[in-house]
């Protein structure tokens, strides 16, 4: 900081105004502040950083995952550089949480990460498979094949889910219009017939009687059963919620009926999908084996493709090791036999993918024509016991009084 006194004069040196004065720190700060006011500043880095962690923590769809993957592979193979890329994308999403998202990634590969690097630190964001997939791209240099890959992928994907939306919206409808009417029914409804029934003195029917003590038990102890409601909730959050509870919903999931094989074919299909993408990229295979286990999101599945990666690191191969897991049907098994000794295990796995996918399509459509009459059935079931228990103590009264 400049001196006000000049060294060695012969009079006192001219007066400098305090404003005109170079000023550091932040005394210097306040006291030209007090003269002038401060220019407005930008904002700073740091605010913008936690503006984008913030919106990278809400839910991205896969849509806009879908989309993000299409442009990026479409810029790639015009020719565009990666950084270029992540800039023009980000323009045309129109997902504030994507555009954060592709902003970090950006960032992180300005600073030397590779874009598989910057993809995996979005776990939230990016599925399993997603990450897996777009690592073996590293491999074979192929991003933008890759990423048109997983389009396609995501596409049939929510192709399904909205074809499974809109085959369970009319029963989901139905039954919730019915538990509702219900709900009046034996709270305002049916207590009035009971007071009526009550007063006759007559002897009613087994139908009768069943419905009585049902709306009785209803209206009379409603607390009680929004308590036991809310522990068996919470009782549920508690065994099968969270991280936690993970393994036990997986298997809890395969042992369903129906759902159960929809669910085991949708982890295989995954795994095989992925496997195939990294065995013909050359990716190790017990390396390529542990990507593929965690792209299926399946614990079950996980713990056993362990085992087969520790058997594989021993040398026992990889046919062998699959077969003992359990959890491969015959085909996959006689698929990853034949392309382990004729070394097109890429070739075939990719194939049984495609077999797995078509199975999937199967059984998703079987399980939805299923739970449609289900639903109905038990509707009517409910509508008809309730017109059955009516009408026989309206009988069982005339006759009684005749």
């Amino acid at each position: 900081m400049a001196n006000a006194r000049t060294p060695a004069t012969d009079g006192p040196a001219p007066f400098t105004p305090l404003a005109k004065l170079p000023v550091s720190g932040a005394a210097g700060a306040n006291r030209a502040g007090s003269r002038a006011p401060r220019p407005a500043r930008p904002r700073s880095e740091r605010v913008q950083r936690i503006r984008r962690q913030l919106l990278a923590g809400k839910p991205v769809g896969p849509d806009v995952i879908m989309s993000f993957a299409r442009q990026t592979a479409s810029f790639l193979d015009a020719g565009i550089s990666i950084v270029e890329t992540l800039e023009v994308v980000r323009e045309e999403i129109g997902s504030p949480a994507m555009k954060a998202v592709i902003d970090d990634m950006s960032a992180a590969i300005q600073r030397g990460a590779s874009f598989a690097d910057a993809v995996a630190a979005h776990p939230s964001v990016f599925p399993g498979y997603f990450r897996a997939i777009v690592r073996s791209a590293e491999y074979t240099g192929h991003l933008d094949t890759v990423l048109l890959q997983l389009a396609a992928y995501l596409e049939r994907d929510i192709a399904a889910r909205r074809q499974v939306k809109s085959a369970l919206t009319y029963p989901t409808v139905v039954l919730v219009v019915a538990t509702a009417a219900m709900a009046v029914m034996a709270v305002f409804v049916l207590p009035k017939f009971s007071g009526m029934y009550r007063s006759l003195g007559a002897k009613l029917p087994l139908p009768t009687r069943m419905l009585l003590a049902f709306t009785d038990f209803v209206s009379g102890s409603w607390p009680v059963i929004l308590a036991v409601i809310a522990g068996v909730l919470v009782s549920a959050r508690i065994v099968i919620g969270g991280h936690r509870g993970k393994r036990r919903r997986d298997l809890l999931a395969m042992r369903l009926p129906v759902i159960g094989d929809l669910y085991q074919l949708i982890s295989l299909e995954r795994f095989c999908r992925v496997l195939a993408a990294l065995a013909t990229a050359g990716v190790p295979l017990p390396d390529a084996i542990q990507m593929s286990a965690d792209s299926t999101n399946n614990t079950i599945f996980q713990r056993k493709l362990a085992v087969v990666k520790d058997a594989l690191i021993r040398g026992e191969g990889l046919s062998g090791p699959m077969f003992d897991a359990g959890v491969f049907p015959l085909a996959a098994r006689q698929m990853i036999r034949v392309g382990e000794r004729t070394g097109t295990l890429g070739h075939q796995l990719g194939r049984a993918a495609n077999h797995y996918e078509r199975e999937v399509g199967f059984h998703m459509k079987r399980a939805t024509e299923l739970f449609q009459p289900a639903i109905i059935l038990f509707v009517g079931l409910v509508v008809g016991f309730v017109a059955v228990a009516q009408v026989a103590a309206m009988y069982s009264i005339f006759g009684q009084l005749k």
